[in-house]
């Protein structure tokens, strides 16, 4: 015998619904920053390695073979003494910018409120506990 639950099918799934890969692909943090850092036309890994501050070589290394591989960004050897590599968006990378942009310009535009409900979510649920389960919240 099966329970109402057990029947009900999900509406949102991972893996019926296109989103899961869109996440995939410009979720981590490393991976918006090369995007950004890319906007203008091609730059060189040295350069690209000073304009995001925090990456690792390994990191930067990582996040555009990734980048490569997912057909964002194209990768161009010189070949010369020694090699120089340059790294650009695809016009399938280019696509991205736009609802990029508007994802940056939505966060700066409500930053300060998501803060601030932060800060109210924080205070309201952490005042009798000093270790809060937030899913006892929900």
């Amino acid at each position: 015998m099966t329970t109402s639950e057990e029947k009900r099918q999900p509406e949102i799934t991972l893996t019926g619904c296109g989103y899961h890969r869109v996440l995939e692909l410009i979720s981590d943090k490393w991976t918006a920053l090369v995007i950004y850092a890319l906007e203008n036309g091609s730059v060189r890994y040295g350069e690209l390695l000073r304009k995001i501050e925090g990456i690792s070589k390994k990191m930067l290394t990582h996040t555009v073979r990734k980048l490569e591989r997912d057909g964002l960004v194209h990768r161009h050897i010189t070949p010369i003494v020694p090699p120089t590599v340059e790294y650009s968006l695809t016009p399938l990378g280019e696509s991205l910018l736009e609802p990029m942009r508007s994802l940056r310009q939505w966060i700066r535009v409500h930053d300060s409120q998501v803060m601030a409900a932060r800060v109210n979510f924080d205070q309201t649920y952490n005042k009798d506990n000093d270790s809060p389960n937030l899913e006892d919240h929900l």
